[in-house]
């Protein structure tokens, strides 16, 4: 894992629906438009601009891909540019638990968790994910990979 960058450098967090968007059928807009996005913010990763963070529950969730060479790419990506964070696990579990009590799915509320936990802005392309996350009111800054790069001004 890539952990080079200074502690300065803004924290992302892309959850697997995010990481897989390059991977998934681009003839509608949307997914284009997605999909340039996620590859822009990894430019800036790889550009240590910005630090990718990864959790355990990106390794769970990649085994369960069922195309081994996007399984296989996604996990490439994060053992190289990803970063593995230390938080307190009680404290993600607890926050895990409160999202899932507000009706969070289980590997989602983990992921919007981590992220809270370890202080990166989360980005994912579910809007069921993200309406979840805008009615939690979270800390963090949470939305699409199109609304991350506006928002940092990415180019």
């Amino acid at each position: 894992m890539a952990s080079s960058s200074t502690s300065a450098t803004k924290q992302v967090y892309l959850d697997v629906c995010a990481l897989c968007r390059p991977f998934d059928d681009q003839q509608q807009a949307r997914i284009r438009l997605e999909t340039g996005a996620v590859e822009l913010i990894l430019a800036h990763v790889r550009q240590e601009n910005l630090k990718l963070i990864v959790s355990a529950v990106h390794r769970l969730e990649i085994v369960a891909i069922k195309n081994a060479e996007e399984r296989e790419q996604v996990a490439l990506l994060l053992n190289r540019i990803g970063s593995v964070v230390k938080t307190e696990v009680a404290a993600t579990r607890r926050l895990a638990e409160e999202l899932v009590a507000d009706g969070f799915g289980v590997a989602d509320a983990a992921h919007v968790a981590f992220a809270a936990q370890a202080g990166a802005e989360f980005v994912t392309v579910d809007d069921r994910l993200l309406k979840h996350c805008y009615r939690a009111q979270l800390t963090i800054w949470c939305g699409t990979p199109v609304g991350y790069c506006e928002k940092e001004k990415l180019k």
